[in-house]
């Protein structure tokens, strides 16, 4: 029997139609930021020059893009798999509509100069209280949400979208407490961190990885964990391998931060626990890969004709590829010559495009059609056409940035006879170029898959309206 009550997937619509927008404006951003290395002149005004737009494209890219992908689906499985609706509706929207102002002031503040200098970490003190309040906001709907559920386990998708809620609130506070500047008697947009030296450098670090570890692996694990076995139309290949990966991999990636501060004043010892756990991580990381894609088990002929799955499958399969190459990087004398290159670069992006982008907008195209009240997307041929020009575009910018990389850490390392170096630096700027051409092409081909994808997102919605589905009671006990 069915209760009258619905799901509240009014929220999710919002944050899912957002996901696919700010994915644009993201990518737009990493398209023109990459035109302006292989064509300096493109530098033309300070607040739309590299240094302010990188950073821009970074945070548009994974907060905007990632963060309203992992609203949307945070949301929508945490009713499903709950048998329940959002917890505090009214704060739920106000989790999105908080959300958006952030998106826009970071929009506005970055290319302004307004930057407290850390990585992922751009943005100054007002903004960050704001995201303190609205992530605050989220963790009451998502967990009282969790709270009301009417099956007594919870899924183990929520399991991560849990864990990621509360370390990147930790991470944010913690990183972010700064002291603001005081000037002419008023408060101004800029602060100092309260931390210093080394200190600064390893409380900046140790957030940098754990926003690659909590917001960037844990959540989309959350949305691997919940929409890979619904796509597939097949149960979690290994629900004890989901556990063990859970714990794992929160125990251990909390660690390997100083693998960013290899070769500079902070102690030995600290960059070794780095490095060793780095090393670990590769274990739980590649038993959560296994599991997504053994999910499949039976059903692998579904790939031949699901774009959807598809694009799911490939983003794990490149989930596998970052989280081997990450450790690897991190052991130190890889690291002395992958460090400050554009290998460092293709890593980011391998994950980036490759697992984060990739289930997003698989989980996205599951979404929509649900969200609008149709029984697919409005083409099929046009996902298929967003999967290999999407795919394409990564090999293109990760295979053209791991060649410029190691190539740029031979020739700086590479000495004369006497002890000189061989090359300039200007020298390796020069020899990349052909390899920022490229990277330039294949981050194209991944915006024009972008709008593909929302021509096709809008059709769908022109031709369906808005519905909220009714709250199923959960399944007796069996």
């Amino acid at each position: 029997m069915q209760s009258q009550a619905t799901y509240n997937y009014k929220v999710v619509r919002q944050f899912a139609v957002m996901t696919v927008i700010w994915g644009i404006v993201g990518m737009l951003v990493g398209v023109i930021i990459a035109a302006q290395l292989v064509w300096p002149e493109l530098n033309v005004v300070e607040w739309l020059s590299y240094g302010r737009l990188r950073p821009l494209h970074t945070n548009a890219v994974i907060f905007a893009f990632g963060g309203c992908a992992l609203f949307a689906t945070s949301y929508f499985a945490v009713q499903r798999t709950s048998h329940a609706p959002l917890f505090a509706p009214g704060l739920a929207a106000f989790t999105f509509w908080g959300w958006q102002l952030i998106i826009v002031l970071a929009a506005l503040s970055l290319p302004l100069g307004f930057t407290s200098g850390k990585e992922y970490a751009e943005l100054e003190w007002p903004i960050d209280i704001l995201i303190t309040v609205v992530w605050v906001s989220y963790a009451v709907v998502f967990f009282g949400t969790l709270m009301k559920r009417k099956v007594p386990h919870i899924y183990v998708a929520n399991w991560f979208f849990g864990g990621f809620i509360l370390t990147v609130a930790v991470l944010h506070l913690v990183n972010s407490a700064a002291v603001p500047v005081l000037s002419a008697g008023m408060l101004t947009p800029k602060s100092y961190s309260a931390y210093a030296g080394v200190q600064d450098a390893m409380v900046q670090w140790w957030y940098g990885h754990n926003a690659v570890g909590f917001f960037l692996t844990a959540g989309f694990l959350g949305m691997m964990y919940y929409f890979v076995p619904k796509q597939a139309g097949r149960p979690v290949y290994s629900y004890r391998l989901s556990v063990v990966h859970f714990w794992a991999l929160v125990f251990t990636y909390m660690w390997a931060g100083p693998h960013h501060l290899h070769y500079t004043a902070l102690p030995d010892w600290t960059q070794s626990v780095g490095m060793i756990f780095s090393l670990i991580l590769l274990a739980p990381s590649w038993g959560g890969m296994i599991n997504g894609i053994m999910t499949l088990s039976g059903a692998w002929h579904k790939l031949r004709d699901d774009p959807i799955l598809k694009f799911m499958i490939t983003s794990l399969s490149f989930y596998g590829m970052s989280t081997f190459e990450g450790p690897m990087m991190s052991i130190k004398t890889v690291n002395a010559l992958s460090h400050y290159t554009d290998w460092t670069v293709g890593h980011v992006h391998s994950g980036a495009l490759g697992w984060v982008a990739m289930i997003s907008i698989g989980c996205i195209y599951y979404l929509l059609p649900r969200l609008f009240g149709k029984p697919e997307m409005h083409s099929k041929k046009l996902i298929e056409a967003h999967f290999w020009i999407a795919t394409i575009g990564i090999v293109l910018y990760i295979a053209s940035m791991w060649i410029a990389g190691v190539m740029q850490g031979l020739m700086w390392r590479a000495t004369n006879v006497d002890g000189t170096l061989t090359y300039s630096f200007v020298e390796s700027v020069k020899a990349t170029y052909p390899f920022w051409t490229i990277r330039l092409l294949g981050g194209l081909l991944f915006l024009v898959g972008m709008i593909i994808m929302a021509y096709n997102m809008f059709l769908t919605m022109a031709g369906g309206k808005a519905v909220n589905a009714p709250v199923l009671a959960p399944a007796a006990a069996h």
